[in-house]
This record gives structure tokens, sequence and C-alpha cells, in this order.
């Protein structure tokens, strides 16, 4: 059997971390096992999702590294819906309610306020034909609601271990509104069944919906896949990460300059015992991918860690593979240079026009320890061993070393403190720009 999995994104907001993790562990698995990735859109909230969310979709999962086997999108598939709903019609699995949300409120209020679970007290199984005519005759539309069996759910969860459900501690679900639009529980089962999922791993936040869902195959004639169950992420004081943090986009991450392969190798590590690797795509993780290594307990999410990841990310990548990213006329050279001393690619950016435009001189230096630099600066070309050769001459000349040697060079080439070293930053310049930059330092 093709191991087959999804990941399944509503358009109604920008992919967070949090949904990023569990596309990665999904694309992961395939990958590793040599089975099928498929991308479905839960778009059937005709009032929240729309277009632009979901081409967002696609891009960021490009940028993140993932590629997909199949897209499906559920707004394309309204009439298999309505067909399944006529099947559990016809077996009598399904059957009418008519309740407003607001009763529906009443009544949760209603039991929790007695001690009872809030689970849906079943009135619409008494209804009677005349019952029906009467409701609709006021204007009301039947939803319709899947009926649990009277069997306990059980399941063994791949991640979380034996999972049980008694029959009565869950509501019978809603599976289509009064409008007739299906709602995921539904909608997600019938896909599920007819794009042959094999494995549905997702966070722990669905467990419920699980133990329904499994009724719900059953009941379509489908035995159900397997389920595995990930905890969610936490913030550094255990709260949840909201799903539409915006700091904790994938769009805005990447303006932020979050390498997407850093991105990858952090989330992957996330809850696990592995090490952190340092890789610069996701493909790279595949291997060493297990879904048995996820542990239960809700793993920290820790944007200061996950920056220093992409940093140290950066630094191992080639000159070929930023060179699309670097400004205009950038070399090989250059990359080597500064790129041990980046956080995010445009900070490249900023030396680049420090080499190639002028510096900003972060104070005067003494006049007269520029005149005796700039004497003692040697022919060009330079090249790894300029710099070396240089500050010994300039110490030579002015008996100044240490610190006192040679930050006031840096100043005066750079206009910064701290920077690349300038052994390999000194062969960037020309020999008139250097003393030009003495000269005007």
């Amino acid at each position: 059997m093709t191991i087959t999995v999804r990941f399944a994104p509503s358009p109604t907001g920008l992919i967070h971390v949090g949904n990023a993790r569990g596309a990665l562990v999904n694309w992961l698995y395939a990958r590793k096992s040599g089975g099928r990735f498929v991308l479905r859109i839960d778009d059937t909230d005709r009032a929240r999702s729309t277009p632009e969310y979901a081409a967002a979709i696609e891009r960021d999962l490009a940028w993140f590294g993932l590629d997909w086997d199949a897209l499906v999108r559920q707004s394309d598939r309204s009439d298999r819906y309505r067909a399944c709903l006529e099947q559990l019609q016809a077996t009598g699995r399904v059957y009418a309610c008519y309740e407003t949300s607001e009763e529906l409120e009443i009544k949760r209020k209603l039991r929790l306020a007695q001690g009872r679970p809030p689970v849906y007290d079943r009135t619409g199984l008494k209804l009677t034909a005349s019952d029906r005519e009467r409701l609709e005759g006021e204007g009301r539309r039947a939803h319709w609601r899947l009926k649990l069996s009277d069997q306990p759910v059980e399941w063994v969860d791949r991640i979380q271990g034996p999972k049980r459900f008694p029959p009565g501690s869950l509501s019978d679900p809603v599976l289509v509104k009064a409008d007739g639009e299906p709602l995921y529980t539904f909608a997600s089962v019938i896909d599920d069944i007819d794009l042959a999922m094999t494995d549905i791993v997702r966070g722990e936040d669905h467990v419920a919906n699980t133990a329904v869902q499994i009724e719900l195959f059953r009941a379509l004639g489908a035995e159900p896949p397997a389920f595995a169950h990930f905890p969610l992420l936490v913030d550094a004081s255990g709260a949840g990460l909201s799903k539409r943090l915006g700091s904790l986009s994938l769009q805005q991450l990447a303006t932020d300059g979050i390498e997407p392969g850093a991105l990858a190798s952090y989330l992957a590590a996330l809850g696990t015992a592995h090490d952190q690797r340092i890789v610069t795509s996701a493909a790279e993780l595949v291997d060493g991918f297990d879904l048995a290594a996820i542990s239960r307990t809700p793993p920290r999410f820790d944007p200061a860690t996950l920056a220093d990841v992409s940093a140290k990310t950066l630094h191992q990548l080639s000159f070929a593979a930023v060179t699309m990213r670097l400004p205009e006329g950038a070399t090989p050279a250059f990359w080597s240079a500064v790129s041990a001393n980046i956080a995010r690619i445009e900070d490249a950016g900023d030396w680049w026009r420090i080499v190639t435009v002028a510096a900003d001189p972060h104070e005067a230096i003494d006049a007269g320890f520029a005149a005796q630099a700039s004497a003692v600066l040697p022919a060009e070309p330079f090249d790894d061993t300029s710099w070396t050769t240089w500050t010994r001459a300039v110490q030579e000349a002015t008996g100044v070393k240490g610190k006192a040697l040679f930050l006031p060079l840096r100043r005066a080439l750079t206009g910064r403190d701290h920077g690349p070293d300038l052994k390999a930053l000194l062969p960037l310049f020309s020999r008139a720009e250097v003393l030009k930059r003495l000269g005007s330092a």
C-alpha cells in the first residue's frame, strides 16, 4: 500500500508556524516512505475563504521547500458531498435538526449548569413528520447530524497510544448546515476516502474529531486510516500559539529574513530527542525523519532560537545558492568575506553598499596615524596576506598595536566597529579607495 497523507489548511488566513509544522511532518513522512503528499484546500467556508489566502498557501509552502503530488479544493467537490449525505439519509445514519445556534447554546449552558456533559440531547430524533412540516413552515431549514453508535470508539494513536471514547461522551456531530454547506468533519472524511488516505497525521486538537470521524468512515462503508496526533506548539510561557499570530506566519518570517531550510530544521527537531541540524532545505531532513520520535510533550517555540538557526544556515550557503538574492555585481569573494558575519541575507546588501559606495566613518581617526597607515599601504593587487602585511607595517611605523591599531583602520574602511574579517574584506577594495577612505577619515 502506498502511504498517502495530506495537509489540509483552510484559506481563511496565512499559514502559521503551527500549520507549517503539520505540513512538514506529513511531507517528510510521505517522502521518507516513498508515498504521496496531497495538498487539500479546505474552502467550504464560503464566507471566510478567499482566493488570496489560497494562493498564499501555495506560495508559502513553495518557499518552505515543500511540494505536493496532488492539489484538491473542497469547493470543487460539492456534488460528491451531497451524494454522500443522501447515502447516509438512505441508511438512517443521519437525522434532521432545526434548532438555531442560540437555542443550542442555551441547551449547552443548561446541561453544564446541571453538571452534565454538554452533548446534544437528540431532540431531532424525536421529531415526527408533522413536527418537521410545522418547523419548515415557520421558515426553518434542517441541518443534519450523524447518529453516533452506542459502542465505544477505540484506536491506537501512533503518537499518543491507545485512545478510547465511551458512548455518550460526544455529541452527534453536525455534518451539513441548514444552508447546505458541509462542515469539516463530513467533507474531510469523504475526501480522505476518495483520495485513499492511509494515515492522518495532525495536531492533538483533533483527537475528539477523530473519534467522530472513525464512526463516519464506517457509516460510509470505509475502513478508517491510521491516526497520529502530535502536540501543539506553545510559546515560552507554555501558552498555545494563536493560529493567526501575524509575526509567526510564514509570510512574515520570510520577510524577516528567516531561511526556509532553517525553519524546516528547527520545526523538525522540536518535540523530539534529535539534535538540531543545520540544513539548507527540507529535503535534507527526509532520511532522518521518524514519526515515532515525536514526543507527547508540547514543544516550546522560541523565535530567538529560530533566528540563530537561520543565521547559522545562511553561513553555510554557497555563493551559487544565494547569487540571485545578492546585489548586482556581488562576487564569490564578497560572499566569502561577509557570509559568516551576517544574520540575514539582507545584511549582505548593507555590506555591499559599504564596500562599493562609501563608508560612513564611525568617527574621525588621528590624521597623523591615517597618514602613516597610508604611507605603508601595500601595492595592488591585494590578497589574503595584504591585511597582515599592512597592519604589521603600521605597527612598526606608529608603535600602536592591538585594538588601538585595528579599530581605527576598521572604522576608516567600513564605518563600523565590528564586521567581516578585514583579511578577506581588504581585497575587495582598490588601493585608491583605501587611500581615499583613510584621507576622508
